[in-house]
Order: C-alpha cells, then sequence, then structure tokens
C-alpha cells in the first residue's frame, strides 16, 4: 500500500511540474508575440502621446510599408546598448498601431570586408546630409577604447531611401567624445525619441505638402528676416512669396496666409482677396504691430512717441471677432535692455513681454515666447458659430498703456525693485491676451460694404459667408519671427547675400546672456505648432509640448540619508535570504522529525 501511494505521489509531482513547464513554455511563446507594458511615471514619459497613436493608426497617413534601418548594432557600451533597447521598445510600440506598415531592423555597420564597410560609410554620410558618425572612447577591459558609431536610422518608403534621423549628435571636430560626455546627450534623445521617429516618418510619407504663403507687397518681413523660420517649416511644407497684384486667384493654390508686420495700407481690393480665401477655408495668420516706435530716438534720448499704423486689415480682423488695441502691453515678467548711460548698465524692460502659454495645443508646455512691444488682443463680438481662444497671454503681473503711448527709459526705476504692475500681481484678471484665434464661420467683411467693382466682376465669385470652416489667428507683435542675420556681397559681387546670424536670436537674448540670466524662448516652437494646428496636422503637437519631469536630486538628502540606504541596499537581500534559509530548513526539521 505505501509503496502504491509513493507511486501514485510521484505521478502526481511529476505530472504537476510536467504542467508547471508547458505553461511557462506557452507563456514565453504567447509573450513573445503579444508586446504590453505599463507606465507608472507620473508623467507618463514612457507612453505614446494621443497624436502618435492617431497618427500610426490611420491607413491614410502612409499607405506603403516603411522599413527603418537602425545603424546601432554590435559589440556596443552598456550605455548604447541601453539606447539602442530604447529605440527598439519604442518601435515595438509603433507596430502595436501600425501593424505591419511598419517594418526595422538593426545593422551592424561594422560588419564585412573593408571594401563593403567604406561603402557602406559612404552611403550612410551621403556627402553630409545622411547620418553623421559619432567618434567615441570609453574604458574596456581596462584599456581605452575608440570606436565609431553611426547613431541614426535610415527610413525608406516606396522602394527608396526617403530619409535620415540622427539620433545623437555626429562628431563635428576632429576631437572624440568621451563616454561621461554622451550620458547626457542619451537621456535627451530617449525624453524626445518619440518625436524623432514621428516627425521623420511624417516627413517619409507626406505625400501632399500644404502650401503657406508669406504676403508680399505691403511692408511685410523680407525673404532675410525669415529665412529661419521658413527653413524650419520647409520640410513639412511648401513655402512661397506672395503677392496680390491686384489678381482674384492670386491665393488659389494656398492653404496657409502669413501676414507678417505689414507697414503700409491694405487697399480694398487686397482686403476683398484675403477675406474670400478666409470665407473658402483658407489659414490666416497675421502678426501685427500697431504702432511704429523709432528706437534710435528711445536710445538717444530717453524716450520717443509712437504713432499709429494705418493698415486697414485690422478693421477686417475685428469683424472676425479679433481686435488690436492701439497700446502696448507692460509686463513684470520681461526681458532686459541695455542703457549705457544710465547707472544701470541694463534695466528690466517690461514692453519685452516674456509670453505666458495657455493650455491650448499650439501652446500646451511651451517655454515663454518673446515679443518685444507687443499690443493687446481683445475678443469682440458674440457670433456663435465663431469660437475665440486666447493662445498667448501677460502674466498676473501686468497691464496695459494708453492708446499709442510714449515710451521712456525711466519708466522702470518708478516702480522700485519689486515692481508691482497691477493692483493685486497675483489676480488672473489681470492677464492680458496677446495672441487670438478665431475659428469657424465668419461673415464676409464686405456683406455689407462690397464695393461695385468687385460686385460687376463675374470673376469675383462673391462669399457672403465661409463655406468651408476657417482659422484665424492674430498676434499682438509682429517682429517675433524675424531673425537677425548677415550680409555678404555674391562672387560677382553684383548682389547680397543673407544668412542668419550663427546665434539665435529666437531662442536666446544677446544682452540676457552677456548678463548670465538664464532664459530660453517659445518662438520658433510656436510658429512650427501654429502652422501644424492651423494647417491642420496634430499628429506632433502633443510630442512637442509633452512635459517630462525631470527632477533634480536633493543633495542635502542624499548627504544626510545615503549611507542608511546603502546599508539597506545591501544588508536586505542577505537578511531575506539568511531568513528564507532558516524557515526552510526548520520546515523541513518539522516535517521529517515527525
Amino acid at each position: 500500500m505505501a509503496e502504491k501511494k509513493k507511486i501514485v505521489k510521484g505521478i502526481y509531482n511529476w505530472t504537476f511540474m510536467a504542467i508547471v513547464i508547458v505553461a511557462v513554455v506557452l507563456i514565453n511563446i504567447v509573450s513573445s508575440f503579444i508586446y504590453t507594458r505599463v507606465d507608472m511615471t507620473e508623467d507618463q514619459r514612457y507612453s505614446l502621446a494621443p497624436g502618435t497613436i492617431t497618427f500610426l493608426e490611420n491607413t491614410n497617413q502612409f499607405k506603403s510599408r516603411l522599413n527603418i534601418k537602425i545603424y546601432l548594432e554590435g559589440n556596443l557600451p552598456a550605455e548604447i546598448k541601453h539606447f539602442r533597447d530604447a529605440i527598439e521598445d519604442k518601435l515595438k510600440e509603433f507596430k502595436l498601431y501600425a501593424g505591419d506598415r511598419i517594418e526595422y531592423q538593426f545593422i551592424n555597420p561594422q560588419v564585412g570586408t573593408d571594401e563593403e564597410k567604406r561603402e557602406l560609410f559612404e552611403n550612410l554620410f551621403a556627402e553630409g546630409k545622411g547620418i553623421l558618425p559619432m567618434d567615441l572612447l570609453y574604458m574596456k577591459e581596462g584599456s581605452q577604447t575608440k570606436m565609431m558609431l553611426w547613431p541614426g536610422a535610415v527610413i525608406e518608403y516606396g522602394g527608396s531611401t526617403v530619409n535620415t534621423v540622427q539620433f545623437l549628435p555626429g562628431s563635428k571636430t576632429a576631437e572624440p567624445y568621451h563616454l561621461n560626455e554622451v550620458n547626457g546627450m542619451i537621456q535627451n534623445s530617449v525624453n524626445n525619441l518619440e518625436y524623432m521617429l514621428v516627425s521623420s516618418i511624417r516627413r517619409s510619407t507626406q505625400e501632399y505638402r500644404p502650401r503657406v504663403g508669406f504676403l508680399q507687397g505691403h511692408g511685410e518681413l523680407e525673404f532675410k528676416e525669415t529665412q529661419r523660420i521658413r527653413a524650419m517649416i520647409s520640410p513639412y511644407f511648401s513655402v512661397t512669396d506672395v503677392e496680390l497684384n491686384d489678381s482674384l486667384g492670386s491665393l488659389d493654390n494656398i492653404d496657409g496666409l502669413v501676414i507678417a508686420r505689414p507697414t503700409t495700407k491694405f487697399s480694398d481690393k487686397d482686403l476683398y482677396i484675403i477675406d474670400q480665401f478666409v470665407m473658402t477655408g483658407g489659414r490666416l495668420m497675421c502678426f501685427i504691430d500697431k504702432l511704429e516706435l523709432p528706437e534710435d530716438t528711445l536710445d538717444a534720448v530717453g524716450s520717443t512717441h509712437t504713432s499709429r499704423y494705418n493698415l486697414g486689415l485690422d478693421r477686417m480682423l475685428f469683424d472676425y471677432g479679433l481686435k488690436i488695441n492701439d497700446n502696448y502691453v507692460i509686463d513684470a515678467r520681461c526681458g532686459v535692455k541695455m542703457v549705457p548711460f544710465s547707472n544701470q548698465s541694463a534695466i528690466p524692460w517690461f514692453f519685452h513681454v516674456l509670453a505666458t502659454p495657455t493650455s491650448h495645443a499650439i501652446t500646451r508646455n511651451l517655454e515663454p515666447v518673446s515679443l518685444e512691444y507687443t499690443g493687446e488682443i481683445q475678443f469682440v463680438g458674440n457670433d456663435p458659430d465663431v469660437a475665440l481662444t486666447p493662445i498667448l497671454t501677460s502674466s498676473t503681473n501686468s497691464s496695459a498703456t494708453g492708446l499709442a503711448p510714449m515710451v521712456n527709459l525711466m519708466m522702470p526705476n518708478n516702480y522700485g525693485q519689486n515692481p508691482k504692475l497691477a493692483p493685486d500681481p497675483t489676480s488672473e484678471q489681470n492677464k492680458k491676451c496677446v495672441a487670438g484665434l478665431a475659428e469657424g464661420t465668419f461673415d464676409s467683411y464686405f456683406k455689407n460694404r462690397l464695393v461695385g467693382a468687385f460686385a460687376n466682376n463675374p470673376d469675383a465669385e462673391f462669399r457672403k459667408q465661409s463655406v468651408k470652416e476657417g482659422k484665424v489667428l492674430v498676434v499682438g507683435n509682429g517682429r517675433f519671427i524675424a531673425n537677425e542675420y548677415d550680409s555678404m556681397p555674391n562672387k560677382q559681387g553684383t548682389a547680397m547675400m543673407y544668412r542668419p546670424k550663427q546665434l539665435n536670436n529666437l531662442q536666446y537674448n544677446e544682452d540676457m546672456l552677456r548678463l548670465k540670466v538664464q532664459h530660453y524662448f517659445g518662438n520658433q516652437e510656436f510658429f512650427q505648432n501654429m502652422t501644424d494646428y492651423m494647417l491642420g496636422d496634430n499628429s506632433v503637437l502633443d510630442l512637442r509640448s509633452k512635459q517630462i519631469d525631470i527632477h533634480e536630486m536633493d543633495n542635502e538628502k542624499v548627504k544626510n540619508d545615503g549611507s542608511f540606504y546603502k546599508m539597506i541596499n545591501v544588508g536586505l537581500p542577505i537578511v531575506l535570504i539568511l531568513f528564507l534559509g532558516f524557515t526552510l530548513n526548520f520546515i523541513r526539521k518539522r516535517k521529517y522529525a515527525r
């Protein structure tokens, strides 16, 4: 009987073990086909943004298969290997939504004969237009080792190479990077990985690029002043200059129209052409200076009067629900101004507003936008078919000047060390709108004022109301996208060539850098987000505005509690092992002592 029980117990044990083994094998097989993970971080840094998911799920975005070749493979340092795995994790998530439309492979560029590697490197480098190599120094087995990395990917779509992605910066000089220098770059790239991949896929698969026109002919910013901003959006949009020239069809092939700092009056016919552009669903972006301020006089004398521009365009924008006041917003959250003949070398310049982003998708989590001498935007009218939304505002410690004010360099001295520009500097009511958006179906500006020359023209095709939903965005500053530039004659000496200055004034202020004032402007990102939103592609808006909180280490806490946590990390595993050992030994003795 005892022998029979022993056999039954043995069969039971072996059967149970077989079931466990089969279950483990099945779980591993199933998990190899199913990829999932749970993001427990507060800022959801490891989750795809809603815009990314929508972009990947939409089969109209790209119908053919997209192949991504990543050249980070082989015997890599641990930090680079971790980065390589982060790229693969992100691409696995992409495939969850895109399916077989995205394929990827990791390639070791150091495999093959010298001739094969040389040919591959030339193709990857593509005369500086492809992936830039990174020379890396690191310690391996006690000795310093130098490695050439190709930290990027090649994207193939429709059977040909269409784009490249640079994950980490290439070595621009003969000096290689040390591994400790690269750690910060890797962390930054991991945080921006989703944006880099989505924007590159978007560029690679875009079949139609909306046309953005920069209006000319009314004293607007010239090409040389908008080179940097044009170059930034040109991978996604066809950018061109537009002149109306009294032609009713001059905006027929334009999807978005930028009017940047006009200084001369618009004729009725010009306004009619722009109005009908909006009525047919066109996207209008206006950056308007309502006041002219002679800043050279201000610097020389210390004060100056302002005068109004007579544009006419502002009256049409008023009918759309957006009024630009003939004043300046002043804000305690501001830039500085150098004053060479004063007791202070620099003063807080309340007229240089560092505009506060709102929760709108265009500016959410954006850095402050630099707006020097900006007017206030007010919402007017109560048309239920038009939604009016503030996009940028001043801070709570702000106010507005009177109409066409005098500007005086002594103004900051009147407010002292802790300026209060409003009675209650914490009240949300003090915020002034400096960029506003109107969306919906508009009534034409010429609905009740159509002139005979247009009415009698059979080609005018006058529309009293929007036939498609339109969007109009107005910023009370005309120069916030203007880049500073250098000029040089061409080789023949017959014309001048222009290029943006090395210091990007859309991101940094030279005077503030000189004074070591920490700052970063979001002007570029604001314009890029704006064009994306206005022209209907919101796939990367969530990514640019995604906030990843990097918490600073509490050095005092590390100093005080570091030893305790070290003991926990070292001692707790040992205590647990000893506890389990004694417990198992005690159970065993009790069981077999009977």
